[in-house]
């Protein structure tokens, strides 16, 4: 027993002072470098996520730690750094400078400035990595964020803390939806994050200028992770962004976050992943690839007011190719969102404007959140639409059809007309409600198709001076009385846009029927 006693007081002893005999190096050395990834010996006490320097300044992220070596990657110029060149530590984990004073300016993941305005000046900083949210710290969805764009609002809607991804092919017009979000949220009290992740300059700087000229970089910050720029730099940015929207939304603000796109910085990751020799899966990604954007997009929620009542809206863009949507990444993330906007080539290439598909889109939660009114009505387009898509295959065959079809095809027609829309030409949720009016009680059919376009904006015009039009609320759906009012100011209008019009004579009796019916039902 007294041995066991003995050995047992040896070996406290020797983990007791384990800690004075190790020397622990702060200095690590090179062992080999290539495309943006060193692999150093020493730093046995760095951290994961931990800044380090190398011997010309450029600063490095630790990605893996091993044995004897770590991983690091590179987030600058690294041609003269070479075997058994020294890196320090830093002692700091990957942050960026947070606050007001990021508005307005275009910066890179580490906060450095990239426009031509004076170095930004900022006190706080907050980590690009974060834990999400727990459930106890959240509040459920309630309140839509208005995008302006008419079928996304009235079919898809988006609520604040929601996250809605954006899926179609190159050139569908993915970061136009976007941007269009951006510029709706002027005069909204909503700061916007606007990530680009491997795109060409010449499409940044487009991008950028049509915010300056919208005035939407005054509530916006743009992180920028160009297509030149190394692996490293696009795996970060995309938490550099979410770190900014985070500051905001715990002082109780609204921001709306976009990600163009996340397809890229999958790719750079799995590139930094090979270089780093981790174990490859599916499609040579790395087993974590789900993480990756798991643990940034879980971050975008609705805080209760207890830990700041914010909200940060994330607009994930992901690209595919011919329309899969059954790859890795896409398959991931769509898993992950709330929702998801579906955009077809096809009917870009037909001009449709947004090219959204009724029938693959869906949003899982932004209608709890929806305008009542816009909800109100907003109940029969989506199928209209979709028994359209169903028997415009036929149609095109030039196959006789029955009445009911062509009644179908017809009502299809002037709905897909009526809701394009230009770029940068934001419909505000009032004018949103008399489209779908039209839509909803058919009125929209008396206009011919080469003429809705000119009809619609004399319209908006005309009845937006309308006191029922003035005096419709958010909170409250529209009565028999105000249905029955707009009804008349509508036809009113068509008969006076176009005195040929020659509107059915059971129309108004339909009409005062219906209403009828629904005050009978009232009481």
């Amino acid at each position: 027993m007294s041995n066991i006693n003995e050995f047992t007081s040896f070996l406290k002893a020797k983990i007791s002072s384990y800690k004075k005999d190790v020397n622990f190096t702060e200095e690590g050395k090179v062992i080999s470098i290539n495309d943006g990834v060193a692999i150093v010996s020493g730093l046995e006490n760095a951290m994961l996520n931990e800044i380090v320097k190398f011997e010309n300044g450029t600063s490095g992220i630790i990605l893996n730690l091993e044995t004897s070596s770590v991983g690091i990657i590179l987030l600058g110029e690294y041609a003269n750094i070479k075997e058994n060149s020294p890196v320090k530590r830093t002692k700091t984990v990957a942050s960026v400078p947070v606050g007001d004073s990021l508005l307005g300016r275009v910066i890179d993941p580490l906060g450095n400035p990239l426009d031509d305005k004076k170095n930004i000046k900022t006190t706080k900083h907050m980590p690009v990595e974060k834990i999400a949210p727990g459930v106890m710290t959240r509040e459920s969805v309630n309140q839509p964020i208005e995008t302006g764009i008419l079928v996304i609002d009235a079919m898809f809607p988006i609520g604040k803390g929601q996250r809605e991804l954006i899926i179609g092919d190159r050139q569908t017009g993915k970061t136009t939806i976007a941007i269009d979000a951006i510029l709706n949220q002027k005069g909204k009290n909503v700061k916007c994050v606007y990530v680009s992740i491997g795109q060409k300059n010449s499409s940044l700087a487009k991008i950028i200028t049509n915010l300056e000229i919208n005035g939407a970089m005054k509530y916006t910050t743009v992180v920028v992770a160009s297509a030149s720029d190394l692996s490293g730099i696009a795996y970060i940015a995309p938490y550099s962004g979410m770190a900014i929207a985070e500051e905001w939304a715990s002082k109780g603000e609204d921001v709306l976050i976009v990600f163009d796109d996340l397809t890229k910085h999958a790719m750079s990751y799995r590139t930094m992943s090979l270089l780093l020799h981790r174990p490859s899966g599916r499609e040579a990604y790395p087993g974590d690839v789900f993480y990756l954007h798991s643990r940034l997009l879980e971050r975008a929620c609705k805080l209760n007011k207890k830990y700041g009542g914010g909200t940060i809206t994330a607009l994930p863009i992901v690209e595919t190719q011919n329309g899969d949507i059954s790859t890795y990444i896409p398959t991931n993330i769509i898993s992950i969102t709330d929702g998801q906007l579906f955009l077809q080539t096809n009917l870009f290439n037909i001009g449709q404007r947004p090219a959204i598909d009724v029938g693959l889109s869906v949003s899982r939660i932004g209608s709890t959140a929806q305008y009542k009114p816009i909800k109100q009505l907003s109940k029969s387009i989506k199928i209209d639409l979709s028994e359209y898509y169903e028997v415009a295959s036929f149609a095109q065959f030039g196959n006789e059809l029955d009445d009911s079809t062509l009644e179908i095809i017809d009502i299809g027609k002037h709905i897909l007309e009526v809701i394009k829309q230009n770029n940068a030409s934001p419909v505000s949720w009032k004018n949103q409600l008399m489209i779908l009016f039209l839509i909803s009680n058919e009125l929209i059919r008396y206009i011919s198709l080469d003429s809705i376009v000119e009809f619609k904006y004399k319209f908006l015009s005309y009845i937006s001076t309308d006191k029922v039009y003035k005096n419709i609320s958010a909170d409250k759906e529209l009565t028999p009385n105000e249905i029955s009012s707009l009804r008349t100011v509508c036809l009113n209008f068509i008969k006076k846009y176009n005195a040929n019009i020659k509107l059915d004579e059971d129309l108004q009796a339909k009409f005062e029927k219906e209403f009828k019916d629904k005050k009978g039902d009232k009481k």
